[in-house]
């Protein structure tokens, strides 16, 4: 759930943190997770990418809808896949107190739909541009 959806007020949207604009509820795969599951998981809840995290919640990678396509296109057995093999490590995140603003112009820089919000190495959330246009609306009043 965002903090946005709660907004009684206008406020100015340039000054909302993706602690505001993520979204909190995120599912997760291990490193040891099927791609044949993760692709599963990701078509029936509608998900473009799943981030891979550790027991602990150390986030570790995420999977794309782009990495999926690629081991099918590939010839790749998806039930024998698993995540570590097909996941971008180290992706970009962001924390909590960053702004529109910051992130905003961090998506249009790097071509990014969007990216886990991770607090001490750990997932917290989760921060598509589709949060960041709802946030802006909500502040801005637009929304009806």
């Amino acid at each position: 759930m965002r903090q946005t959806e709660f907004f009684l007020s206008a406020c100015d949207p340039k000054t909302l943190t993706v602690g505001q604009l993520m979204q909190d509820a995120v599912s997760t795969c291990t490193p040891r997770t099927d791609a044949l599951t993760i692709a599963s998981m990701m078509t029936r809840r509608n998900f473009g990418s799943l981030p891979v995290v550790e027991q602990d919640g150390k986030l570790v990678g995420i999977v794309s809808e782009y990495d999926l396509l690629q081991a099918m296109l590939d010839g790749r057995d998806l039930r024998k896949l698993l995540a570590v093999e097909i996941m971008s490590s180290n992706p970009v995140t962001v924390t909590e107190d960053q702004t529109l603003a910051q992130v905003a112009d961090l998506f249009q820089d790097r071509y990014l739909t969007r990216v886990p919000v991770a607090r001490d190495n750990k997932l917290v959330g989760i921060l598509a541009r589709r949060d960041l246009l709802f946030g802006y609306m909500k502040a801005s009043k637009y929304w009806s």
